[in-house]
């Protein structure tokens, strides 16, 4: 069985952070969203992948996780030169499939789930497609699966009037057919193809399509609140304190739990977890309020944080209010100007947001 990531997406509802890196490379708790999803695929027993990446993305992806030898896994690279949806995306993965089963992940999807018995289940069950489905509170905003007990009679793509609650959520597993499928659909108003008409013609050509229901959280990363939501809730499952090293000014407080990579400074300064902080972070006078991860390099000196992520490299100084729920990119810096007149001296590139206190 063979597995499929697709990640062609511009991110456009990330910008600026997309200008310089791919949407599914930004880090949740210090680690690249993209490493989430092939873990779990990992998990499930599924080693030779194909990354679905656009010509302008490929590189950053082959240079994070190369051929994919460091994570365990066989990495391909397969260029989507256009979006035209997430079956035409399948239909460039033919030649690699090779007639076999394979799982299908959406790269910004962050899911609780272990998928492995989402596999099994779908090997038990001799599919031709199986998808990933969750109860949501807005159906109205999501692809909709009808069900008559395991099999999945309908799909919807976010309909007006939903005929159930049960969303599908960015994981499938799909037979050869699927190809079949893809070739028998047309575009979609928006101009793609959909995965949803390709799976709803095996429904109607008496292919056996299963839904697999799953209760536990998932989140898109496609916008920056769902970025920090999805940083909150991997935080969480800290539940104890991991320091790799040696703290020698004892100047400091840690409350709750963290996890401290090697050569971070801290003096003068109180910690409340959960928190990552990344390796060779300097915290001097500040605080670090919960829901926060620090990457490498970070710097913060007298300064307030909490519930946000500080990308690598970037700098908070001297700032007399507390950042809260922000998304701080690479080699930023946000800093007060002490001299008078106090002014706001900003360098603000395309698609930012500056809320100023």
């Amino acid at each position: 069985m063979k597995a499929i990531i697709l990640c062609a997406g511009r991110g456009t509802r990330l910008r600026p952070l997309t200008f310089t890196s791919a949407k599914q490379l930004i880090p949740v708790a210090n680690k690249p969203v993209i490493l989430y999803s092939i873990e779990k695929i990992h998990k499930a027993g599924i080693t030779d992948i194909a990354m679905i990446v656009n010509p302008d993305n490929m590189k950053d992806f082959q240079e994070v996780l190369g051929d994919g030898h460091d994570f365990g896994v066989h990495l391909s690279y397969i260029v989507q030169k256009e979006p035209k949806g997430l079956a035409h995306a399948v239909s460039l993965t033919e030649e690699f499939i090779d007639g076999d089963d394979f799982l299908m992940y959406l790269g910004d999807n962050l899911i609780q789930e272990d998928l492995s018995k989402f596999v099994y289940d779908f090997r038990k069950a001799h599919a031709d497609a199986s998808i990933l489905l969750t109860p949501v509170e807005e159906p109205t905003r999501f692809g909709i699966a009808i069900m008559e007990g395991e099999k999945v009679t309908q799909v919807v793509e976010k309909p007006k009037i939903p005929p159930s609650n049960l969303a599908i959520i960015g994981v499938y597993m799909f037979s050869s057919k699927i190809f079949e499928g893809v070739k028998n659909i047309k575009p979609s108003w928006r101009g793609e193809l959909e995965i949803t008409d390709a799976i709803q013609y095996l429904i109607d050509n008496n292919g056996n399509v299963q839904g697999h229901v799953v209760y536990g959280w998932w989140k898109d990363t496609g916008r920056p609140t769902d970025l920090l939501e999805a940083n909150r809730r991997v935080l969480s499952e800290i539940k104890t304190s991991q320091v790799l090293t040696q703290l020698n000014d004892g100047n400091y407080k840690i409350e709750g739990p963290v996890v401290i990579e090697k050569g971070v400074t801290i003096s003068n300064t109180l910690i409340r977890g959960p928190v990552i902080i990344g390796k060779g972070a300097s915290i001097i006078n500040s605080y670090v309020g919960p829901y926060t991860s620090i990457g490498p390099n970070v710097t913060i000196e007298n300064s307030e944080v909490e519930n946000s992520i500080f990308m690598e490299n970037s700098t908070i100084r001297d700032v007399d209010v507390r950042i809260d729920a922000s998304i701080v990119g690479k080699n930023a810096m946000i800093s007060s100007i002490k001299i008078k007149p106090r002014v706001h001296n900003l360098v603000v590139g395309d698609y930012s947001t500056i809320r100023l206190s």
